[in-house]
């Protein structure tokens, strides 16, 4: 239990420590291939590090302005939503006041007119009633959305500083990280059996690389793709959308539902309540469960594959640990997991539990 409070209340410290671990992981075996040809590490860590940080940095400003756009647009798509759920509800309501007419029209004709200036009254203070009741949703609605985008606005520098900060650390592991690894293996007495040590470091190397480079292309293309269809469609901002499915279908599972239920409310804001409004979900329903079913199982393959209940609570426990990015990084963290117990040889029962039955 201290080991879990540790992780929660030291999260801001170890986030940014296990996302540069991760992709320090990724990027060493290309700085040490470039050392073997005589490139310095420094000279071939920076280069990377730049190669890495371009396309994410231009994506991003080719995405600041949509987004923006839609963070200012939130008060007005809460009001906007607010009145077509006001809408379905007014039909709703008349389709149950016809079908009453149709059956007791001659009783309501003559109730009508024996307490027309009664009723008259009581419909005037009722309609005033519901005016005031929607001016109150309306406007919390808009003050919730007001908080939550100054919210996000008051969170900027933090996110931005720990960003530099994993960027700067994931340089000085790949310059100073595997001199370190060295005298560790070498010097310390807590380190019994060397070769096994290497050859587990040099496992979780090979096979975490290979799950998340493949995965990130699996998800890239599956960005690629709905951001094309989207275009072609006419939706607009396909690029954002395209760029949100792509990382939001890094959380297995969860990640396609999330993705459906926003793409969904963008149909509706784009076509309002039509049903068009469904056609870009439906969009990306289809290029997902192609992805999901075919392609990922098909390069994968088994030998990484985890059981689906396991991967849902361990994404609620690091969630809750370690909130959005602890989802982000709950996959790897689980596969390393994964892999570790495989080369103890001292609890084959949890490395079953762990992985995809059949």
């Amino acid at each position: 239990m201290s080991v879990i409070y540790t992780l929660y209340l030291a999260k801001t410290l170890f986030i940014p420590l296990v996302f540069s671990a991760f992709v320090a992981l990724l990027l060493s075996p290309l700085v040490t291939l470039a050392r073997k040809i005589y490139i310095p590490r420094t000279i071939s860590a920076f280069v990377l590090i730049g190669l890495v940080v371009a396309p994410f940095s231009f994506l991003g400003v080719q995405l600041v302005k949509p987004a923006e756009r839609w963070m200012d647009a939130l008060p007005m798509l809460s009001a906007k939503f607010s009145d077509h759920i006001e809408e379905i509800s007014e039909k709703f309501e008349k389709g149950q006041t016809d079908a009453q007419l149709n059956g007791e029209e001659a009783n309501k004709k003559a109730a009508e007119e024996t307490s027309f200036f009664s009723s008259w009254f009581e419909d005037e203070e009722a309609k005033v009633a519901e005016e005031e009741k929607e001016s109150v949703v309306t406007g919390q609605l808009k003050q919730g959305s007001a908080q939550a985008f100054l919210s996000v606005l008051s969170n900027a520098p933090f996110l931005f500083a720990q960003v530099f900060g994993s960027i700067i650390l994931i340089l000085f592991l790949l310059i100073y990280g595997q001199a370190l690894f060295k005298v560790f293996i070498q010097d310390f007495p807590a380190v019994t059996n060397k070769r096994r040590t290497i050859v587990l470091v040099s496992q979780i190397q090979k096979r975490l690389s290979s799950y998340i480079v493949t995965i990130s292309m699996i998800n890239g293309l599956l960005g690629i793709c709905t951001a094309i269809a989207f275009s072609f469609l006419g939706v607009e901002d396909a690029l954002l959308w395209g760029a949100l499915v792509g990382l939001l279908n890094f959380v297995p599972y969860l990640g396609g539902l999330f993705s459906c239920t926003i793409l969904l409310m963008v149909g509706v804001v784009q076509y309002g309540l039509v049903s068009a409004a469904f056609l870009p979900s439906t969009i990306f329903l289809c290029i997902n469960i192609l992805e999901s079913q075919f392609l990922t199982p098909s390069i994968l393959g088994k030998s990484l594959r985890l059981n689906p209940l396991v991967i849902i609570v361990w994404l609620a426990i690091m969630g809750w640990l370690w909130g959005v990015v602890g989802v982000l990084l709950a996959v790897p963290v689980l596969v390393c997991i994964k892999i570790i117990l495989e080369h103890l040889d001292v609890s084959p029962h949890w490395v079953k539990l762990l992985e995809t039955d059949g």
